[in-house]
């Protein structure tokens, strides 16, 4: 996560907050279902607190720019907007995987072309 608070004074802060989450989460089969129902629904509580987490860091935050590969970035975005936060949300963007160099390269690319 990275965040620039204060455009004016070039403030940067940058932050690598891990979910916990395997990349690709295997299911077994049950002839039931029950249990692909039980990983799946902790699944969605232990990224609802990633999520939790994630918020928590970003809570002062005047603007969010949310990039990444996959779906995660808009189901975040569907959370900020639900907690009230999608006004600050500057941009949504689909990108390939980053260092991390690249990741804050990306971003003072994202803000130098932004006026606030």
């Amino acid at each position: 996560m990275f965040a620039d608070n204060n455009q004016d004074q070039g403030n940067e802060e940058t932050e690598d907050i891990k979910s916990g989450i395997e990349k690709h989460v295997r299911f077994s089969i049950s002839a039931d279902g029950k249990a692909d129902d039980q990983r799946d629904r902790q699944f969605h509580v232990h990224l609802n607190k990633y999520y939790d987490d994630v918020i928590s860091h970003i809570a002062g935050a005047e603007s969010i720019f949310i990039f990444g590969p996959g779906e995660a970035k808009v189901e975040f975005k569907k959370r900020l907007e639900g907690d009230g936060m999608g006004s600050r949300i500057v941009g949504v963007e689909t990108v390939d995987k980053m260092t991390p160099h690249q990741i804050e390269a990306k971003i003072r690319q994202h803000y130098k072309k932004r006026v606030y």
